[in-house]
């Protein structure tokens, strides 16, 4: 019985180790955040949710959770001080 050959291995570089601590350039300051006006439109834009049966009542609770996440999403905001002020109608 003959012993299987091997394939000769190439030889593999090491990838070149990375500084995570290295300094990095200063980030601009962010634009400030303006809350949406009706968080749910894109999301009912695409139509009913395709569940058969389902999709009215489906379509209700997945804006329900867009709507909570984006009051999160404004409260955050306005927690760190980056809330937007609201434009005033002339």
């Amino acid at each position: 019985m003959s012993t299987p050959r091997r394939k000769p291995q190439s030889r593999r570089r090491k990838p070149k180790p990375v500084d995570l601590w290295r300094p990095v350039p200063q980030l601009s300051p962010p634009e400030p955040i303006a809350p949406a006006a009706d968080p749910a439109a894109l999301l009912l834009s695409l139509g009913e949710v395709p569940l058969p049966g389902q999709g009215a009542v489906a379509g209700h609770y997945v804006a329900a959770v867009v709507e909570r996440a984006a009051g999160l999403a404004t409260a955050l905001a306005a927690a760190a001080g980056m809330l937007a002020e609201p434009a005033e109608d002339s």
